[in-house]
């Protein structure tokens, strides 16, 4: 395994005889933050790139370092992953796919299936339990708070054929009404809004600043900078302003579900 940029500011944070907190406090940072970047479970920003940089006197060696911008998916992901078991708050918005914390094992099982370019049935199960162990935050009866903000688009395609889409669209219409989560659709006649470039997500979390993660066709992104991650909040605000109020979207939910489980 080559050198990462948490081992790579490990090592000088040691070299420079300074534990997580003093580096923490130098870098006008939190040690929580520290612990992760170190850790790989979070990407900095350039913002705390330069400030590590100046704490530690590496001239623009971490900031040079720092991982290329666009990156395949799968390559953020597990940080993504932990981050989730941190988080207080999560919004989701999805375009193509139901969000992965709220998938059902049939649909899940669809959507791994059809992956490119094909994988084994035993990597695919093993993805499978992944993504599945990923809904066990929803277990906890409070946080994190979870909102999900669903284009219309995914509610009618029929990922895995219909019943495993009755399956799934239930699965979210039950957790809405128990209050575990908030679920609000926007409409196919809303037209272009703010986030029809691909989907988001929000993170927010108890002692350290809140990210955004943003992914399209073999492409994430994890946002640490604070001028980024507002701006896409702004977007997710805007589209969640022209989405349909938490009534009348369990209501489509539920009539979309009943049309996919009653057919011939």
């Amino acid at each position: 395994m080559g050198t990462t940029y948490g081992d790579w500011l490990k090592e000088q944070r040691e070299a420079a005889e300074l534990t997580q907190q003093q580096l923490a406090d130098a870098a006008i940072m939190t040690r929580t933050h520290i612990a992760h970047i170190e850790a790989g479970r979070r990407v900095p920003s350039k913002e705390d790139a330069r400030r590590l940089d100046n704490a530690l006197n590496t001239g623009n060696v971490l900031s040079r370092f720092l991982p290329q911008e666009d990156v395949a998916a799968a390559d953020y992901f597990e940080a993504v992953r932990l981050l989730e078991q941190q988080a207080v708050m999560i919004r989701e918005f999805a375009l193509s796919f139901v969000p992965g914390i709220l998938q059902t094992e049939g649909y899940a099982r669809a959507v791994l299936s059809a992956g490119f370019p094909p994988v084994s049935e035993e990597e695919r199960d093993r993805r499978l339990v992944t993504r599945l162990g990923r809904a066990a935050i929803l277990q906890e009866p409070v946080t994190p708070m979870v909102w999900a903000l669903l284009d219309e688009a995914l509610l009618r395609r029929p990922v895995g054929g219909e019943d495993v889409m009755a399956e799934q669209i239930t699965h979210i219409v039950r957790l809405a009404e128990a209050g575990r989560i908030r679920a609000h659709v926007v409409p196919f006649g809303v037209g272009h809004h703010w986030l029809l470039e691909g989907m988001l997500t929000l993170m927010w979390f108890e002692d350290q600043p809140p990210v955004a993660y943003s992914e399209g066709l073999r492409m994430g992104k994890l946002h640490d900078s604070p001028s980024v991650v507002h701006e896409l909040r702004s977007r997710y605000d805007l589209a969640l302003g022209e989405a349909m109020p938490t009534k009348e979207s369990l209501a489509l939910l539920k009539a979309t579900a009943r049309d996919y489980g009653h057919h011939d």
